[in-house]
């Protein structure tokens, strides 16, 4: 079988799976009692199991098939969860999302049988054993009863309702049989329920199944240990039934023997009027497992009847491949290009009737809520990329020799999906600086009276047309004296230039190109490093970064980014000749300004506008086009923000508002870096769209 063609819907759902283990194992460690945690991690170790099985991924198959075993001896009360067995199973799944990478790039898992897991694991299984057998030589005559339940004959503890022993009863009087079959499936066997389905298969080939214990819905559903019991009726004799289970593969043993209802109490009446199928509460737990299989079924019964908290409900979501909805986002793109084109042709068309204007605001109607709706598809939720800095922070307090907590908030605030696969490696930069040189030792935090758990904080929320993602922390804060004393050793700046340097400025130096005040190089980046990257990737998708500091007390680093980069409200503006948008999300406001009102500060202009001085930009100078408008007339100054800086453009005119779409310039342009796009105008003229972060 072919399996190439399931390969991305493996990886997608193993990275699910592996993000699922990652915060159940986190819950594990502060709560070991929980029993829903310890159900919901051996579900996915068993899903991740079957999944690689399919796949034909053995080395990870094996991993997941000991993790497993593990989680059914801790299900079934006989292990006890402890530090050390929390430490081994984050191992594990390292080693597993390295299975995941090595085949998301190769589509194979690689040669590492990772051995010394696998050991420790068994040596978790076999201490608790040497454990049992211990308690178990104090307690022989316990043992004796529970082993005294008739061997293999399962069958001899199923309850039947009236209707049954009525079939069993008329299949014999017509001279046909009725038997008790236990199938065990090998203990590696991977897909359980696909075997016990081609035993079910076999079986009805041959005559009817009468009852299934557990019921055929668990079988399904894997609900079962290593074996499952059948009361079959049948005109084959015994031999037939036996060797046609037999001939599935993966079946380890199939035992079974007439049954004859004149001669077996067991076989006792029950009053399901409702109902005449057996259910699963009818069917009593075999004496020979009970401790086995009387576990785990009160925690499966308790997790059927309580839904998954916070989980999407069943059906109601399709995985889409993201390129099928760039395409779909394009042809909105020329919708709207097309309905811009008729709302200028309208403009023109003097003695139009009221009818084509309808027409045009219907369009305009109906691209603007198509639009919405597939941006509202393009969202989601930064918690697929936060959710993995739990363990991370977990991983780093271990490795710094640091208490420390992580606080998250707003995970559920969503953003474009682009936006989101870029953000996880600058917020990871982040909390790792934060981690290693953001929080003291805890020498240093009993010495300030800080609490000897370090706080760290990442909170994401909407503010307008932007997400703003904060990560906070209560740690040293910047040491402003050192970084300008490590910018002057480096020579990037000189004397002078520190002498009058403002503590932001300062601060600003940590995003310069490899750029760090860490003592010494470590596995864990000192605060800069990388924060040119951080700083780059951001401003990469439209978005900025902004730091605050208070040395002693902590530091705070705020991104703020733009909900989507497809469609966005603009001013049109024109400059010389030439039409401009510029991003309404920028704009502050728009005055118009005296030739006189303009003085200079260091041979640079600037206006006093209500108290605030602003740096006035000539886009005509910037631009290199000659200026349409008259020096002696009043200005026109679009004033822009770009965290605490404002600015102020003096363009020719003003053209009004409009939705665009933002068509990149591919990698032809890169060197204008305050051109972030091109917008395709009604009337088919091309317009640039001004980058204010790159300008301010």
């Amino acid at each position: 079988m072919d399996v190439s063609q399931y390969l991305e819907i493996f990886l997608d759902e193993t990275k699910e799976h592996l993000q699922n283990l990652n915060t159940q194992i986190l819950n594990l460690e502060t709560d070991a009692e929980n029993m829903d945690t310890v159900n919901e991690i051996f579900r996915a170790a068993h899903s991740l199991k079957g999944m690689a099985g399919t796949m034909g991924y053995k080395r990870m198959q094996n991993l997941t098939h000991d993790m497993e075993n593990v989680f059914s001896e801790v299900r079934n009360g006989n292990i006890k969860v402890q530090p050390e067995m929390v430490d081994v199973l984050f191992q594990c799944l390292d080693a597993l999302e390295e299975y995941t990478d090595n085949i998301q790039q190769t589509a194979d898992e690689g040669t590492n049988d990772n051995e010394p897991l696998i050991k420790m694991l068994n040596d978790i299984m076999n201490n608790n054993k040497a454990e049992a057998a211990v308690s178990a030589e104090s307690a022989p005559a316990q043992k004796t009863e529970s082993s005294n339940g008739g061997g293999d004959k399962k069958w001899n503890d199923i309850a039947l309702d009236d209707s049954q022993i009525h079939v069993i009863s008329e299949a014999q009087k017509q001279g046909n049989n009725a038997y008790g079959l236990t199938v065990t499936v090998q203990e590696n066997c991977i897909l359980k329920a696909a075997r016990a389905f081609l035993v079910f298969k076999a079986l009805e080939e041959k005559g009817e199944i009468l009852v299934s214990s557990p019921s055929t819905q668990d079988v399904e559903d894997e609900k079962f240990d290593q074996d499952f019991t059948l009361i079959v009726v049948s005109e084959s004799p015994l031999e037939d039934l036996i060797k046609a289970a037999s001939n599935v593969s993966e079946i380890a043993s199939v035992v079974g023997e007439p049954l004859v209802l004149e001669n077996t109490k067991n076989y006792r009446p029950i009053e399901t009027p409702e109902e005449p199928q057996v259910k699963e509460a009818d069917i009593k737990a075999p004496v020979v497992q009970t401790e086995k299989t009387a576990a785990p079924a009160p925690a499966a019964k308790g997790n059927d009847k309580k839904p998954a908290t916070g989980k999407p409900v069943v059906n109601r979501t399709v995985r889409v491949d993201i390129e099928k909805l760039d395409v779909l986002m394009n042809l909105v793109s020329e919708l709207i290009i097309a309905k811009n084109s008729l709302v200028s042709v309208s403009g023109q068309e003097q003695n139009h009737n009221s009818g084509f204007n309808e027409q045009i605001e219907y369009l305009e109607g109906v691209t603007t809520n198509l639009h919405e709706s597939v941006m509202k598809v393009r969202m989601v939720p930064i918690e697929s990329v936060v959710n993995k800095f739990p363990r991370m922070i977990r991983d780093l307090s271990k490795t710094l020799n640091k208490k420390m907590e992580l606080y998250m908030s707003g995970e559920e605030t969503e953003l474009d999906r682009t936006v989101v696969d870029e953000i996880g490696d600058p917020l990871m930069h982040l909390l790792r600086n934060s981690a290693d040189h953001g929080l003291e030792s805890a020498e240093v935090r009993a010495q300030r009276g800080k609490p000897p758990v370090g706080s760290i904080f990442l909170d994401a929320y909407q503010d307008g047309n932007n997400v703003v993602i904060e990560v906070r922390d209560d740690g040293n804060g910047i040491n402003t004296e050192a970084v300008k004393n490590k910018a002057l050793e480096r020579g990037v700046i000189t004397p002078e230039q520190a002498a009058g340097m403002s503590e932001k400025e300062i601060i600003d130096l940590l995003f310069l190109p490899s750029f760090s005040t860490a003592k010494q190089v470590t596995d864990v980046s000192g605060r800069g490093v990388g924060l040119d990257v951080v700083r780059s990737k951001i401003e990469s998708l439209s978005g900025e970064i902004e730091v605050k500091s208070v040395l002693g007390e902590g530091s705070t680093w705020t991104i703020r980014l733009p909900l989507t980069l497809a469609i966005i409200q603009a001013l049109m503006v024109v400059v010389g000749d030439e039409k401009y948008a510029i991003s309404l999300g920028s704009i502050q406001a728009i005055e118009d300004i005296l030739p006189s009102d303009i003085k200079l500060v260091e041979n640079k202009e600037v206006i006093n506008l209500r108290g605030n001085v602003i740096p006035l930009i000539r886009m005509n100078e910037v631009l290199d086009i000659e200026s349409s408008g008259s020096q002696e007339e009043s200005l026109i100054v679009v004033i822009v923000k770009k965290g605490d800086k404002t600015a102020g453009l003096v363009v020719d005119a003003l053209l009004g508002q409009q939705e665009i779409v933002i068509k990149s310039l591919g990698s032809y342009i890169k060197q204008c870096k305050f051109i972030s796009g091109a917008t395709i105008l009604g009337d088919g003229e091309v317009a640039l769209i001004l980058d204010t972060n790159a300008l301010l």
